[in-house]
């Protein structure tokens, strides 16, 4: 027997009546599908009693777990979760806020969304209520409905979801466009949303339109006073912004080194390491969003400190508990003449900023002017072979994955921040690159235009760069609008905010489009692709933030910039960069821009997307694929999932049935597997089977179109010092400005799957969490 939900009466359990609703749910699935396997898989399952929502979530898991066959079933298994959703919460937005309003938590009323925002709802509702295309639900796959459950959607009484996920595209819409935009322009922002063109980051997703409105992902500052009062400050400031679930990017290279003379008490410095291990504890305890995970925080530090070794030391997980702060990501802000002196085989002085002081706040010839009059007058702590702190540095690499490697030259000398003072550090996931000083928090707020949703049969090529341009604008300005509607944890971050109006524009789904286009990711036509999808991009951005200031006045630090003086982001890349340019009209935006200015000082950082993309159904930012068979993991267990744009390749050359017990054996990989056509394996080559080269030349193809930087992560199979030496080397040599996580994976440890019947269990190396503050 089987209860209806929320009533005592029960029914006898059909298998026949499931079957039928299954099927009724597989329209436009693919015809492969076996509704009534399923069916009869729930029959064996379902114990009496059992409530008809429970049944949805074991029918959901069941198709979910047949996703290795087809993954239509995960596409099916959604829709039976989303038809469990549209049972329990209003079909009309308007109802859904009244709702939200009325929400109460252990008898007290608690209101998710503010007052305002439900009056503009109440104003607008017939207009919004007639907008909303609920059917768009069902186009989520089972992970992407257990990403927005577990996260997005607002809960109230037992975590019980409040909202559908069009509901959640139009309470952004209306939070962000409502106040400012007409009604027309909420609408707008809330299909493009919903058809999946562009997505907002994570924290604006979960935060727009409630009491708590903090919908930024990145936040930079510094200890810039080497004090316990400055170190504390700092300190509480992590705490306020981790608190409304920040990710944060700390710089440490002012704070004296161990051993330092301290005038006030006559004693010596104890250094960075306890100073660290309690930012490593607040970090824990003060979590994002009230438990929804821990806080978040990177450090940077420049090689010339003379810690450098003890930090480096911090994450790596042996040696003595109270010198270490695993917590804590670290990163390393890199001087050019550090890389000069590696390749060079020089010796490497290293100071105390107390006793060496200017060396964070300088760049370029000043720094090595400054770094080589100390060297001279022998003010270092000690000197070392450069090659000897690389070895470190490498060694920490292979071991945990860390530190990130971040340029300081080429982020400064390639910002438009550049005049504003010297940049110190990077954020969470290296893509945001922003001056930070005594006064001002570096805020960032993120979004990311997906990228398969513009490949299309009619366009040119395949791929329409119109409708990308046209939602690239459109992202620049919601992205605007979030730094008027914003709330600031700190009022440093609000006046940084304000005078420079940054914005961080980045991607999901390139390796999607590549894979639909037919074209290996590492093939010249995959480059030149990459190429004008980024060219469009920052055209758009820069011309919606031109339109802009010529409506409303460029940004209050605009004067002086090298925007204001012609010199734009391709511009700072060197005489290399103007090839690249060609399919926008460039020399009307530049004419644009020197008579009206721009309303925002930065426009364009691609981010780490693991949450949004996966809602998304899309790959990870602009990533290859790590496999093309993977775990997704939920709370209810792990499941078995195909890369769908490879089956349906498979598919088309009547393969994929054959192919699938020896793809799932090779774990992911067709390199081996025999009857596939060599253009489909060099298509769907997975990131282990590419040599990074390619990967990286690609990266730097597009960054003269990121005037920030671009979270670059690196995949090494078997790393070693030596092929990890002449990958940093010739991402130096290119001019980017860093590298992300290194993912190193050795021969022993390749991804295996074993088969029993229709059953795959994985065993494989703990996965990276994926970073919710940036995903966009």
């Amino acid at each position: 027997m089987i209860r209806k939900r929320g009533e005592r009466s029960a029914e006898p359990f059909s298998s026949d009546k499931l079957c039928a609703t299954l099927r009724g749910l597989a329209w436009g699935l693919s015809g492969t599908l076996d509704p009534t396997a399923v069916a009869r898989e729930a029959t064996d399952g379902a114990c009496d009693g059992l409530r008809s929502d429970e049944l949805g979530t074991l029918v959901a898991q069941l198709c979910a777990a047949r996703a290795h066959l087809h993954p239509d079933y995960a596409r099916l298994g959604g829709r039976v979760e989303m038809a469990q959703l549209h049972k329990a919460t209003p079909a009309r937005f308007t109802d859904a806020v009244r709702a939200q309003r009325a929400c109460t938590v252990g008898g007290r009323t608690r209101p998710l969304v503010t007052a305002a925002f439900a009056a503009l709802a109440e104003e607008h509702g017939a207009a919004l209520d007639a907008a909303l295309c609920g059917d768009r639900d069902f186009d989520f796959d089972f992970f992407g409905v257990r990403t927005l459950l577990k996260g997005y959607l607002l809960r109230g009484e037992g975590k019980a979801p409040m909202e559908r996920p069009q509901h959640m595209y139009m309470r952004v819409a209306l939070a962000l466009h409502g106040a400012a935009g007409g009604v027309d322009d909420v609408v707008q922002a809330y299909h493009d949303m919903s058809r999946r063109l562009y997505s907002h980051a994570s924290p604006t997703l979960f935060h727009a339109g409630t009491p708590l409105q903090q919908l930024s992902s990145c936040f930079l500052l510094g200890t810039y006073k080497d004090s316990v009062d400055g170190i504390y400050d700092t300190l509480k400031q992590c705490a306020l912004i981790s608190k409304t679930a920040g990710g944060i990017g700390l710089a440490v290279s002012d704070i004296r080194a161990r051993g330092s003379y301290i005038e006030g008490t006559q004693g010596q410095s104890n250094g960075l390491v306890p100073m660290l291990r309690v930012f490593n504890d607040t970090a824990r305890y003060i979590d994002q969003g009230g438990g929804r995970r821990r806080g978040a925080l990177a450090v940077y530090i420049e090689p010339w400190h003379a810690d450098i070794c003890d930090v480096l030391d911090m994450k790596r997980p042996q040696g003595a508990e109270e010198l270490r702060a695993r917590d804590l990501f670290y990163a390393l802000w890199i001087p050019d003449l550090f890389m000069r002196r590696v390749h060079d085989d020089g010796d490497w002085a290293l100071f105390c900023p107390d006793e060496c002081p200017g060396l964070a706040g300088v760049h370029g010839d000043a720094f090595v002017q400054l770094y080589e009059k100390y060297e001279r007058e022998g003010r270092a702590k000690f000197a070392m072979r450069a090659r000897e702190l690389w070895s470190r540095i490498l060694e920490t690499q292979m071991e945990t994955g860390g530190p990130y490697m971040l340029y300081k030259d080429a982020c400064n000398a390639k910002s438009n921040h550049q005049h504003l003072g010297t940049i110190r550090c990077s954020n969470l996931c290296t893509e945001i690159v922003q001056y930070t000083d005594e006064g001002e928090v570096a805020v960032c707020n993120l979004g990311s235009l997906c990228l398969p949703s513009f490949v299309r049969a009619d366009a040119a090529g395949g791929f329409d760069y119109g409708a990308l341009h046209g939602a690239a604008k459109r992202l620049a300005v919601a992205l605007d609008r979030v730094i008027d509607v914003n709330y600031y944890p700190v009022e440093e971050a609000r006046a940084s905010n304000r005078r420079h109006r940054p914005v961080g524009i980045g991607v999901q789904g390139l390796a999607d489009v590549f894979a639909e286009l037919s074209h290996a990711y590492d093939s010249e036509a995959a480059r030149a692709l990459n190429r004008n999808i980024f060219e469009t991009i920052q055209h758009a951005a820069l011309e919606a933030s031109c339109e802009a200031a010529r409506a409303r006045g460029p940004y209050e630090t605009y004067a002086g910039s090298p925007a204001s003086q012609g010199r734009l982001q391709c511009d700072l890349w060197g005489e290399g960069a103007a090839p690249r340019f060609g399919r926008w009209d460039w020399a009307a935006l530049r004419a644009a821009i020197a008579e009206h200015g721009l309303r925002n000082s930065l426009l364009t950082a691609p981010m780490p997307t693991a949450s949004t993309a996966q809602i998304a159904g899309n790959t990870e930012s602009f990533e290859p694929a790590t496999s093309n068979v993977y775990v997704r993991r939920v709370l209810s267990g792990e499941f078995l999932v195909v890369n769908p744009r490879l089956v349906r390749a498979l598919e088309a050359e009547g393969m994929w049935p054959a192919v699938r017990p020896a793809l799932l054996q090779a774990g992911g990989s067709l390199r081996d597997v025999e009857g596939v056509s060599e253009h489909t394996k060099a298509v769907f080559r997975t990131v282990w089977e590419m040599k990074q080269r390619p990967i990286i030349d690609m990266a730097a193809d597009r960054g003269a179109f990121i005037d920030q930087s671009q979270s670059l992560n690196v995949f090494m199979g078997d790393a070693t010092a030596e092929k990890l030496t002449a990958l940093h080397m010739h991402v130096w040599k290119k001019g980017l400005k860093g590298t992300y996580y290194l993912h190193s994976r050795a021969p022993r440890e390749a991804v295996q799957f074993a088969l029993i019947g229709e059953n795959a269990a994985r065993a494989a190396p703990a996965e990276e969490a994926a970073c919710e503050s940036c995903s966009a």
